[in-house]
Protein backbone atom coordinates (compact mmCIF):
# COMPACT_ATOMS: atom_id res chain seq x y z
CA UNK A 1 0.00 0.00 0.00
CA UNK A 2 2.86 2.59 0.80
CA UNK A 3 4.38 1.95 -2.78
CA UNK A 4 0.84 2.88 -4.45
CA UNK A 5 0.99 5.65 -2.44
CA UNK A 6 4.54 6.66 -3.52
CA UNK A 7 3.73 6.27 -6.78
CA UNK A 8 0.91 8.56 -6.77
CA UNK A 9 2.84 10.98 -4.91
CA UNK A 10 5.63 11.07 -7.92
CA UNK A 11 2.48 11.15 -10.53
CA UNK A 12 1.29 14.19 -8.90
CA UNK A 13 4.71 15.89 -8.96
CA UNK A 14 5.67 15.30 -11.96
CA UNK A 15 1.77 16.89 -13.08
CA UNK A 16 2.99 19.94 -10.64
CA UNK A 17 6.07 20.46 -12.51
CA UNK A 18 4.88 19.80 -16.24
CA UNK A 19 1.72 22.63 -15.35
CA UNK A 20 4.96 25.16 -13.87
CA UNK A 21 6.62 24.48 -17.50
CA UNK A 22 3.03 25.57 -19.30
CA UNK A 23 2.73 28.13 -17.22
CA UNK A 24 6.33 29.69 -17.37
CA UNK A 25 6.14 29.47 -21.31
CA UNK A 26 3.26 31.29 -21.45
CA UNK A 27 5.14 34.21 -20.29
CA UNK A 28 7.57 33.56 -22.91
CA UNK A 29 8.33 36.41 -25.40
CA UNK A 30 9.00 34.80 -28.60
CA UNK A 31 11.33 36.53 -31.40
CA UNK A 32 9.42 37.72 -34.35
CA UNK A 33 10.65 35.89 -38.17
CA UNK A 34 12.59 39.29 -38.57
CA UNK A 35 14.38 39.09 -35.49
CA UNK A 36 14.94 35.50 -36.03
CA UNK A 37 16.64 36.19 -39.03
CA UNK A 38 18.97 38.72 -37.90
CA UNK A 39 20.24 37.07 -35.10
CA UNK A 40 20.87 34.09 -37.00
CA UNK A 41 22.92 36.38 -39.74
CA UNK A 42 25.09 37.64 -36.41
CA UNK A 43 25.61 34.31 -35.35
CA UNK A 44 26.81 33.17 -38.73
CA UNK A 45 28.70 36.37 -38.92
CA UNK A 46 30.49 36.36 -35.16
CA UNK A 47 31.32 32.32 -36.55
CA UNK A 48 33.05 33.36 -39.62
CA UNK A 49 34.85 36.04 -38.36
CA UNK A 50 35.99 34.17 -35.41
CA UNK A 51 37.08 31.43 -38.12
CA UNK A 52 39.01 33.37 -39.90
CA UNK A 53 40.26 35.14 -37.39
CA UNK A 54 41.86 32.26 -35.66
CA UNK A 55 42.87 30.80 -39.20
CA UNK A 56 45.29 33.82 -39.72
CA UNK A 57 46.50 33.57 -36.15
CA UNK A 58 47.32 29.78 -36.44
CA UNK A 59 49.10 30.93 -40.07
CA UNK A 60 51.39 33.37 -38.34
CA UNK A 61 52.59 31.63 -35.57
CA UNK A 62 53.57 28.67 -38.21
CA UNK A 63 55.47 31.19 -40.58
CA UNK A 64 57.20 32.18 -37.63
CA UNK A 65 57.96 28.27 -36.08
CA UNK A 66 59.19 27.67 -39.47
CA UNK A 67 61.63 30.61 -39.24
CA UNK A 68 62.74 30.19 -35.82
CA UNK A 69 63.10 26.00 -36.04
CA UNK A 70 64.14 26.35 -39.68
CA UNK A 71 61.72 23.48 -40.89
CA UNK A 72 59.38 22.93 -43.86
CA UNK A 73 55.88 21.66 -43.66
Amino acid sequence: MADTTAKTKKQGRFKEYFKGVKTELKKVIWPTKKETYRYTLVVIAVCAFFAVFFWLLDTVFLALLQQVLNITM
